[in-house]
Parts: C-alpha cells; sequence; structure tokens
C-alpha cells in the first residue's frame, strides 16, 4: 500500500527515514523548521547540515509550511526533538487528517512533565487519533540507514493493525521492522540509552576500558528495566531491539551523539562548551535530567543516573562518581 507521509523534522534521522520512504515509493513531503534548509535540499538534493554526502531520492518534497507538509497524507512522522514535540504537534492538530497514522521516532522524556512521548501524544491528541499512535525505535545510526546497511528496529502500538501498517509502510531490502505492542517499554529504552551512553562516552574518555564500559552497559539496562517495569512496561522489551539492542550500539558506536558529548566530559571540557559547538541535538543531556526526577518521584533506584545527574547538573568530578558507584553497599545482583 502507498502511502502518503508528512516527515516532521529534517534532521539527520528525520532526512534518512523520508528518503527511505520516497525511495521505496511512498509519496513524501518533509518539513523542515529552517527555510534556508529547504531551499538547499530543493536546489542540491542534500541535507547538508544534517546529513551530508548523501544524495537524496528526487521523488522526495520538501516544505517549511506545516499546512503543506500535513495536506492529504495518511501517515505522519514525528522526528523532532523530544522537548520541541509538544510545541511542534499542538501547533499541527488543526492540519493533520482525522484518519492519519501517527509515528514517533523522537527519543526522550519531556523536563517539565516528566512525561514519555507517547504520554504527549495522548495528552494534546483526540482520542480516536491516539488510538492510531505508533513509536519507532531500535538501534538505528541515520547515517549507516542512509548507506542502506541492514538495520533491524521495532514498531509498537497498542493497536497491532496500526503496527503492521507502519511495519508494512518502512520495511525495505536493509530496513527491517518488527512489531512490539509494549509502547512505554520501547520509548523507555529509547530515552534511558541515551544516558547510558553518555555515562560509557565519560568513562571512555577517563581512559577505562572494555571492563568499564561493560558494567556500565549490563548495569544500565537494570536500571533500564526497573524504571520501566515501575511504568507498567514488560521487561522483555528491555532484552530487545529497543533496549539492549540500542543501548549496545549507542554506548559503543563511534556515530553516537550523546557517547561523544561523554567522551569530551570525561577529557575534562565543561558540557555548555561542548553542546554550544554541537548542531544536533544529544537527547541525552536532558533525558538525564528527566530520568533522575522520574526516578525519584516513583521511589525507583537508578545510581547510575543520579551520578549522571549529579555529574552533568552539579558539576561533579567524573571520577569522585565513578568511585561512588563502586563503592556503594554491596547487593544481589538481581536486586
Amino acid at each position: 500500500m502507498q502511502e502518503k507521509i508528512a516527515v516532521i523534522g529534517a534532521g539527520s534521522w528525520g532526512t534518512t527515514l523520508a528518503d527511505l520512504l520516497a525511495k521505496k515509493g511512498h509519496a513524501v513531503t518533509l518539513w523542515a523548521y529552517e527555510p534556508e534548509l529547504v531551499q538547499e535540499m530543493r536546489e542540491t538534493g542534500e541535507n547538508g547540515m544534517f546529513l551530508p554526502g548523501i544524495k537524496l531520492s528526487p521523488d522526495l518534497a520538501f516544505t517549511n509550511d506545516l499546512e503543506e507538509a500535513y495536506r492529504g497524507c495518511t501517515m505522519v512522522l514525528c522526528v523532532v526533538p523530544s522537548q520541541l514535540v509538544r510545541r511542534v504537534m499542538a501547533g499541527s492538530l488543526q492540519f493533520i487528517p482525522e484518519a492519519a497514522i501517527i509515528v514517533s521516532a523522537s527519543k526522550g522524556i519531556e523536563v517539565d512533565t516528566l512525561a514519555t512521548v507517547s504520554e504527549i501524544y495522548e495528552e494534546i491528541l483526540p482520542a480516536q487519533q491516539y488510538a492510531r499512535f505508533a513509536a519507532l525505535s531500535g538501534p538505528s545510526f541515520a547515517r549507516e540507514v542512509a548507506q542502506e546497511m541492514p538495520t533491524a528496529v521495532t514498531a509498537a502500538s497498542k493497536s497491532e493493525e496500526v503496527a503492521r501498517r507502519v511495519q508494512e509502510a518502512f520495511t525495505t531490502s536493509f530496513f527491517r521492522v518488527y512489531r512490539n505492542e509494549d509502547v512505554i517499554g520501547v520509548e523507555l529504552g529509547g530515552a534511558i540509552k541515551n544516558v547510558i551512553a553518555i555515562a560509557a562516552g565519560i568513562s571512555d574518555g577517563l581512559g577505562f576500558g572494555c571492563n568499564t564500559r561493560a558494567a556500565l552497559i549490563t548495569r544500565g539496562l537494570a536500571e533500564m528495566t526497573r524504571l520501566g517495569v515501575a511504568m507498567g512496561a514488560q521487561p522483555a522489551t528491555f532484552a530487545g531491539l529497543a533496549g539492549m539492542g540500542d543501548l549496545v550500539l549507542t554506548c559503543t558506536g563511534d556515530l553516537s551523539r550523546n557517547r561523544s558529548v561523554g567522551i569530551q566530559i570525561g577529557q575534562g571540557r565543561k558540557l555548555p562548551e561542548i553542546l554550544g559547538e554541537m548542531r544536533m541535538v544529544a537527547e541525552g543531556v536532558k533525558t538525564t535530567e528527566s530520568a533522575y526526577n522520574l526516578a525519584k518521584k516513583l521511589g525507583v533506584e537508578m545510581p547510575i543516573i543520579e551520578q549522571m545527574y549529579k555529574m552533568l547538573y552539579e558539576d561533579k568530578p567524573a571520577r569522585q562518581a565513578v568511585l561512588e558507584l563502586m563503592t556503594r553497599n554491596l547487593k544481589a545482583e538481581g536486586a
């Protein structure tokens, strides 16, 4: 089935997915906030700002006008940073066709409300539109997908019909989509892994080795799972693509923005200086604050998240944070 798809957000991931969908034969319009970026993509067929060196489908349309982007669409894919989802989508409601499926590929937790992305959509969408909501997540660096390297992700929806339609729309010979009904688990995996990736980067920046990174990944997964279960997620979700898969990728891959931020912190640079030089968003920075406050609110023990918050927001020395993690009271692994 050919879809008419509005892709909202022309960062590296939004551009990559829009290109993938257009090359599959869907009618795709990519909306960018920056008028100059829209003009560049129209003239050069390339997103030099966020995805340089990748030639985009000649069938892909570009716009800076939300109304134009949504006109006649059967599916919406929103890929804006998580802290902007509420504002962008609230401003879009008047234009979104009533029957359109809405897919979110944003990864994070809202700082002000501690809401996951799906909870934001549930608040702002009419109930019958929210019933057609899906979250797309999993281990997927944009550049590798743009280069058509084999990738597998998950589409999560409470409606199997919606999940199947998203699965069919996005799946190609190199991009495989699985279905899942655990929306909150899939979302939390995609959000919390970014915080653990900054921690893994700090470890690398401090000169620690593979032992330390493996411990962070494994104990980070335990924290992610504890928070997810407290919020009603299924534990098995965190052993899958949106949990362990995305966590391993983001903690170890050289293309990870969050790991890169951590490496620089571990090497002694200050966070404001690092972020001031970045064009793309490292979602884990804001998610650290959200996850720390959410864990406190729910009474969930998340020691790595707690130390990350103190490093990023209270300027705690990284080596002191590591020492405190290693000298906590001893406990059973499953506790």
